[in-house]
């Protein structure tokens, strides 16, 4: 997860004082001086962490916090706000023209991941959105990214606009707001070209795109695992072409989410849109308040539910609520159940985002083994159609077959096999418990897994 060091750091240190019935100056000045160098030590911009020390510790000295009956409490929502103002205060939506195509800039430097994001944000649009956009291939210097931008569009069934890389990115951008406009597309991705270092070559050619099709946004996509040169190459951007918005890629990587906290402060544009992995689908609006909340530990539900939203079939979900009330359920919706769960992310990436899960015992530091988890499938998938709906007719040859078909024991089989009978009993308790006292307050709905 991003920020982890920093987050273990900041709660550490606010572990010292947030039950104190009393608070000094020097407790406050205590604090955040480990504030600070926790700050320094994930690559924040240092006149950023100067400010933000400065506008805490003025904030956090002052009679209402001092004489507040919870004066401890009262200096970590302190911090709290102020690092969700670091951060842009509030989420930043991105453009939609009132005349249609909204035309959408994305540039970078190579490497940054930038014709990925340009799919991933395409996929937003179009799911999350309700858009139609049209991605355009105006990235003629790199050997493969026309055909990577193609290879995505197959994938993800969306038109990719292309004209080859013997053409100027300037008459192929203009093409393709033409050719959106033609095929009533809302929207208009361009993948322009980044080069390995910032030049004055490239700085002209995306002014000359810009001024030939005004767009809407200009995003720029950068690497979170680059720390404070992310800022820098920030900076550089948006002093050259006035950037709109940043997508910072890799945020859940082993960064130390210095270019996070420092992007918005530096350049004074919002970060829109944060990668959060591999998959296409691994594209979040970036809302400070709720990364606020996730670094000092205090989780991230609205997040968790919007994931589980986005992930999870709603028709699907019904049934599998009708399966737990009557205890009805196989090892196929067992399955069905994974995969929904494994697609909304990393297992560890969601405990991260349950208030004070990093606290509870069992659960601090917590690393999810899905290698585990892949073992279970496995054994599932094992099983014959007539062995996954009617498991008590799993015997001991069936057993030692599923075992050595799923590469496991027959003691993993085993085990398994009794965890879902102790579900299903338990499902079945509490169905018959919540008939007794529903009484026309609607029907109970459990969570599974």
């Amino acid at each position: 997860m991003a920020f982890e060091g920093l987050a273990e750091r900041l709660q550490g240190t606010f572990d010292k004082i947030k039950s104190r019935g009393v608070v000094t100056e020097a407790d406050v000045k205590e604090m955040m001086r480990e504030v600070r160098l926790a700050l320094l030590e994930a690559d924040v911009n240092f006149k950023v962490v100067k400010k933000f020390v400065n506008d805490v510790k003025e904030r956090a000295t002052g009679q209402e916090v001092m004489k507040s009956l919870t004066p401890g409490q009262q200096v970590i929502k302190v911090v709290n706000e102020e690092l969700t103002n670091l951060m842009g205060k509030e989420q930043s939506k991105i453009a939609v023209s009132s005349k249609s195509p909204t035309v959408v800039m994305m540039v970078g430097l190579q490497g940054a991941g930038k014709t990925t994001t340009t799919a991933k944000l395409a996929q937003f649009l179009r799911k999350k959105n309700n858009r139609k956009p049209l991605m355009a291939a105006a990235d003629v210097y790199r050997p493969a990214a026309i055909k990577q931008l193609e290879t995505l569009g197959t994938e993800l069934s969306m038109p990719v606009f292309s004209m080859g890389d013997q053409v100027s990115p300037v008459e192929i951008a203009t093409r393709s707001v033409e050719q959106a406009k033609e095929d009533h597309q809302d929207y208009v991705l361009i993948d322009t070209a980044g080069r390995l270092h910032l030049d004055e070559t490239l700085m002209d050619e995306l002014v000359n795109i810009k001024e030939a099709v005004n767009p809407d946004e200009i995003l720029l996509v950068v690497d979170a695992m680059t720390g404070q040169d992310a800022v820098n190459v920030a900076e550089s951007f948006n002093e050259q072409l006035g950037i709109t918005g940043v997508v910072l890629t890799k945020l859940d990587g082993d960064t130390r989410g210095g270019a996070a906290i420092s992007v918005k402060a530096v350049t004074d544009k919002p970060i829109k849109f944060a990668g959060t992995g591999e998959k296409i689908d691994a594209l979040e609006v970036f809302h400070p308040e709720r990364m606020a909340s996730r670094i000092l530990g205090m989780g991230d539900v609205l997040s968790l539910i919007e994931k589980a939203e986005f992930s999870v079939d709603e028709e699907k979900a019904k049934e599998m609520e009708r399966k737990m009330r009557t205890a009805d359920l196989t090892f196929d919706d067992f399955l069905e159940q994974l995969e929904q769960v494994r697609g909304m992310g990393p297992l560890d990436e969601l405990l991260n985002m349950i208030p004070g899960a990093g606290k509870m015992k069992g659960l601090k530091n917590a690393q999810v083994d899905e290698s585990q988890i892949g073992r279970v499938e496995a054994i599932v998938r094992s099983m014959t159609k007539k062995e996954k709906s009617e498991p008590a007719i799993i015997n001991a040859s069936r057993k030692r077959r599923i075992a050595k078909g799923s590469g496991t024991t027959i003691q993993d089989v085993n085990r398994l096999l009794k965890q879902f009978e102790d579900m299903k009993k338990m499902m079945k308790q509490m169905s018959s418990m919540s008939k007794g006292k529903k009484k026309g307050k609607g029907n109970m709905s459990f969570p599974f897994m």
